[in-house]
């Protein structure tokens, strides 16, 4: 095989591949084979009908053809490689040459494959003269109080009530969403906390100030099911109204929920909680920061069209020009962060191993509900998962070779988590990078 490139424009190419046919013999043969287990002629076993026969009933172009079909994806994958291109989407292809389809087989196969791509670049330097700033961690009273607070909620109870529902109440609804007067989904006795916008935008507004018997109506966008992402008209009947009793934070309390025997001991130790929560909290920032200093010291082109399709994603055409450069602006920083984090996985030859492959699986499935067995059946997805340990255990390991400071001038001690085994590092840093995108993504939907 031989390949060239040729550069149309900054970030597209055209990529032309050449296939002598000595090289298309193994699959010429396999074509052959396969059409002779297909057909029955006169005089000839099936399976076993010679290949000029084939070229004589059918034509040796309809062999040629099931060749091309088979050999293409994996030539331009390979040419791809040979010739270190970042495709950013689909190839448009075109056959410019087949081998003979008369005589003896002389030739070659050539095709050309245009595509969107992003040029190569050079990463900055970084070492312990890179110093990244992070805020210091600070435990107030209030963070202690929200921790105590948390815990009091995994005891609380529900009291129903007669006033109007408000934010933090819990309502029992049927749910019916119709398009054009027809149903096209309904829910039942399902207990939903006003506030959480885990279910439908808008419910939330539709639900405030309502009592128990209200049947309330408004608009919104389907989330899932055969009409996900067409809008409907959804009805919901309250049926009750309740908010949530916290328990008294009392020693009482304290020895029900702790091996403390007082709040203040409890408190004490919600305090350490909330300061290792903190640290957590500062080594991601310390991460986002440091993507932030290697962004900003490196052109990383993207394709325009590209960019313009996931925004047609995200953002509907009669989105403010507002919502559509938040969501221009957070695309490009996905993509540029992502292929900078691949760049430096390739550079430092990280590896992720079938542990940490595993390990990560398992975090997914309890953060997110994820089908472990579905994952290890769907090799395109086993490659995505490989790819995100990758490019996270590539940003850790080059945050272990920077300098960390707090704004106040203090050195920061990332030790205790650039100190776990990668897997575990890899699989955090990399489920609070599809937590982070997954929010932005609501975010952007919630402009619409």
């Amino acid at each position: 095989m031989k390949s060239t490139v040729e550069t149309l424009e900054p970030t597209k190419v055209r990529l032309t591949v050449e296939i002598p046919v000595e090289e298309l013999k193994s699959e010429m043969d396999k074509a052959y084979k396969s059409i002779a287990n297909q057909v029955s002629i006169p005089g000839f076993r099936k399976g076993h009908v010679p290949a000029r026969i084939i070229d004589q009933r059918f034509g040796r172009a309809a062999v040629i053809e099931q060749v091309v079909n088979e050999v293409l994806p994996g030539q331009y994958s390979a040419a791809v490689s040979e010739n270190e291109l970042r495709p950013m989407s689909q190839p448009e292809v075109e056959v410019t040459e087949i081998p003979s389809t008369t005589g003896e087989l002389t030739g070659q196969l050539v095709f050309t494959a245009q595509v969107d791509v992003v040029p190569a670049f050079d990463i900055p330097e970084y070492g312990k003269d890179t110093v990244i700033e992070v805020d210091p961690v600070e435990v107030t009273d209030e963070d202690v109080q929200e921790e105590l607070d948390a815990l009091r909620g995994r005891f609380a109870s529900l009291k129903t009530i007669k006033r109007q529902a408000k934010t933090g109440d819990f309502a029992t609804i049927d749910l019916v969403a119709t398009i054009n007067g027809e149903e096209v989904d309904s829910v039942s006795d399902v207990s939903y906390e006003i506030g959480s916008g885990t279910m439908l935008d808008g419910q939330d507004t539709a639900l405030r100030k309502t009592h128990a018997g209200d049947v309330v109506t408004f608009t919104s966008t389907l989330k899932g099911g055969e009409h996900e992402g067409e809008e409907a008209e959804v009805t919901l009947t309250v049926k009750s109204v309740k908010e949530r009793e916290l328990p008294e934070a009392d020693d009482d309390f304290a020895q029900m929920v702790s091996e403390f025997d007082t709040i203040d001991d409890l408190k004490e130790d919600l305090k350490k909680q909330a300061a290792q929560t903190k640290q957590s909290q500062q080594a991601l920032q310390a991460r986002d920061r440091l993507v932030e200093n290697l962004l900003s010291r490196t052109e990383i082109l993207l394709p325009e069209s590209v960019i313009e399709h996931e925004l047609s994603h995200r953002v509907a055409e009669d989105a403010s020009a507002k919502a559509k450069k938040e969501a221009r602006e957070a695309i490009e920083k996905e993509y540029r962060t992502e292929i900078l984090a691949e760049e430096l996985a390739k550079k430092n030859e990280v590896q992720v191993g079938q542990q940490e492959l595993f390990d990560y699986a398992i975090q997914m499935s309890q953060t997110y509900g994820m089908d472990i067995n579905r994952l290890f059946s769907d090799p395109q997805q086993i490659s995505a998962v490989v790819a995100d340990l990758g490019r996270a255990k590539a940003l850790i390991e080059v945050l272990s070779e920077v300098t960390v400071k707090d704004t106040a001038g203090n050195d920061v001690d990332l030790s205790e988590f650039l100190g776990k085994s990668d897997e575990e590092a890899a699989a955090e840093a990399a489920a609070e990078t599809v937590a982070e995108v997954e929010e932005a993504a609501a975010e952007i939907a919630d402009e619409k």
